[in-house]
Protein backbone atom coordinates (compact mmCIF):
# COMPACT_ATOMS: atom_id res chain seq x y z
CA UNK A 1 0.00 0.00 0.00
CA UNK A 2 1.45 3.35 -0.92
CA UNK A 3 2.11 5.58 1.92
CA UNK A 4 -0.45 8.24 1.27
CA UNK A 5 -3.42 5.94 1.34
CA UNK A 6 -1.95 4.30 4.69
CA UNK A 7 -1.92 8.10 6.46
CA UNK A 8 -5.35 8.70 4.50
CA UNK A 9 -6.61 5.78 6.17
CA UNK A 10 -5.78 6.51 9.89
CA UNK A 11 -6.63 10.42 9.04
CA UNK A 12 -10.10 9.29 8.34
CA UNK A 13 -10.24 6.78 11.19
CA UNK A 14 -9.38 9.76 13.73
CA UNK A 15 -11.80 12.26 12.62
CA UNK A 16 -14.62 9.86 12.59
CA UNK A 17 -13.23 8.83 16.09
CA UNK A 18 -13.32 12.43 17.15
CA UNK A 19 -16.92 12.92 15.54
CA UNK A 20 -15.30 15.81 13.04
CA UNK A 21 -17.73 14.87 9.62
CA UNK A 22 -16.06 17.26 7.46
CA UNK A 23 -12.74 16.53 8.88
CA UNK A 24 -13.62 13.05 7.87
CA UNK A 25 -15.30 13.63 4.61
CA UNK A 26 -12.38 15.52 3.59
CA UNK A 27 -10.09 12.79 4.36
CA UNK A 28 -12.96 10.02 2.66
CA UNK A 29 -12.71 12.15 -0.56
CA UNK A 30 -8.41 12.54 -0.12
CA UNK A 31 -8.48 8.67 -0.53
CA UNK A 32 -10.99 8.98 -3.30
CA UNK A 33 -8.75 10.98 -5.20
CA UNK A 34 -5.80 8.80 -4.48
CA UNK A 35 -7.36 6.01 -5.55
CA UNK A 36 -8.28 7.88 -8.55
CA UNK A 37 -4.60 8.30 -9.65
CA UNK A 38 -3.82 4.69 -9.38
CA UNK A 39 -6.30 4.33 -11.62
CA UNK A 40 -8.68 2.22 -9.46
CA UNK A 41 -12.04 4.39 -10.07
CA UNK A 42 -14.48 1.82 -8.47
CA UNK A 43 -12.79 2.07 -5.46
CA UNK A 44 -12.54 6.13 -5.79
CA UNK A 45 -16.13 6.20 -6.28
CA UNK A 46 -16.81 4.39 -3.23
CA UNK A 47 -15.06 6.95 -1.38
CA UNK A 48 -16.04 9.90 -3.20
CA UNK A 49 -19.33 8.92 -2.50
CA UNK A 50 -18.94 8.16 1.03
CA UNK A 51 -17.52 11.93 1.22
CA UNK A 52 -20.25 13.09 -0.66
CA UNK A 53 -23.00 11.80 1.74
CA UNK A 54 -21.00 13.64 4.72
CA UNK A 55 -21.43 16.81 2.86
CA UNK A 56 -24.92 16.49 2.53
CA UNK A 57 -26.03 15.30 5.78
CA UNK A 58 -23.98 18.15 7.12
CA UNK A 59 -25.31 20.74 4.68
CA UNK A 60 -21.62 21.46 3.03
CA UNK A 61 -22.32 22.89 -0.31
CA UNK A 62 -19.05 23.39 -1.38
CA UNK A 63 -18.19 19.97 0.06
CA UNK A 64 -21.05 18.46 -1.90
CA UNK A 65 -19.83 20.00 -5.19
CA UNK A 66 -16.44 19.11 -5.01
CA UNK A 67 -17.68 15.39 -4.50
CA UNK A 68 -19.86 15.40 -6.94
CA UNK A 69 -17.07 16.70 -10.24
CA UNK A 70 -14.89 13.93 -8.97
CA UNK A 71 -17.65 11.89 -9.32
CA UNK A 72 -18.39 12.92 -12.56
CA UNK A 73 -14.65 12.49 -13.23
CA UNK A 74 -14.14 9.06 -12.33
CA UNK A 75 -17.14 7.63 -14.25
CA UNK A 76 -16.13 9.69 -16.94
CA UNK A 77 -13.18 7.87 -16.67
CA UNK A 78 -14.71 4.75 -17.03
CA UNK A 79 -16.42 5.52 -19.79
CA UNK A 80 -19.83 5.94 -18.43
CA UNK A 81 -20.23 9.21 -19.74
CA UNK A 82 -23.65 9.71 -19.11
CA UNK A 83 -23.67 9.58 -15.28
CA UNK A 84 -20.56 12.03 -15.48
CA UNK A 85 -22.58 14.18 -17.37
CA UNK A 86 -25.41 14.52 -14.76
CA UNK A 87 -22.93 14.70 -12.00
CA UNK A 88 -21.18 17.34 -13.61
CA UNK A 89 -24.12 19.13 -13.93
CA UNK A 90 -24.89 19.17 -10.21
CA UNK A 91 -21.62 20.04 -9.37
CA UNK A 92 -21.93 23.03 -11.56
CA UNK A 93 -25.66 23.72 -10.44
CA UNK A 94 -23.94 23.99 -6.77
CA UNK A 95 -21.33 26.02 -7.63
CA UNK A 96 -23.05 28.35 -9.20
CA UNK A 97 -25.59 28.30 -6.45
CA UNK A 98 -23.11 29.25 -3.86
CA UNK A 99 -20.90 31.84 -6.23
CA UNK A 100 -17.76 29.49 -6.88
CA UNK A 101 -16.88 31.02 -10.22
CA UNK A 102 -13.52 29.09 -9.97
CA UNK A 103 -15.47 25.78 -9.35
CA UNK A 104 -18.03 26.80 -11.74
CA UNK A 105 -15.57 27.09 -14.71
CA UNK A 106 -14.20 23.57 -13.82
CA UNK A 107 -17.83 22.00 -13.80
CA UNK A 108 -18.26 23.95 -17.08
CA UNK A 109 -15.12 22.46 -18.51
CA UNK A 110 -15.84 18.76 -17.44
CA UNK A 111 -19.25 19.20 -18.49
CA UNK A 112 -17.65 20.36 -21.43
CA UNK A 113 -15.18 17.18 -22.05
CA UNK A 114 -18.13 13.98 -20.75
CA UNK A 115 -20.76 16.34 -23.38
CA UNK A 116 -17.81 15.65 -26.40
CA UNK A 117 -17.49 11.85 -25.41
CA UNK A 118 -21.08 11.59 -26.20
CA UNK A 119 -21.22 13.02 -29.33
CA UNK A 120 -22.73 16.61 -28.25
CA UNK A 121 -20.53 18.82 -29.74
CA UNK A 122 -22.53 21.94 -30.22
CA UNK A 123 -23.22 21.42 -26.27
CA UNK A 124 -19.85 20.92 -25.78
CA UNK A 125 -18.43 23.58 -27.42
CA UNK A 126 -21.20 25.95 -25.28
CA UNK A 127 -19.57 23.85 -22.13
CA UNK A 128 -16.19 24.86 -22.98
CA UNK A 129 -17.15 28.47 -23.72
CA UNK A 130 -18.78 28.88 -20.15
CA UNK A 131 -15.54 27.75 -18.70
Amino acid sequence: MHHYLFYSKALARISHKKGDRAGSGASLGNLGLAYYSLGDFHKAIDYHQQDLNIAQEISDRSGSANALGNLGLAYDSLGEFHKAIDYHQQDLKIAQEIGDRSGSAIAWFNLGGALEKVKQKSEAVDAYGNA
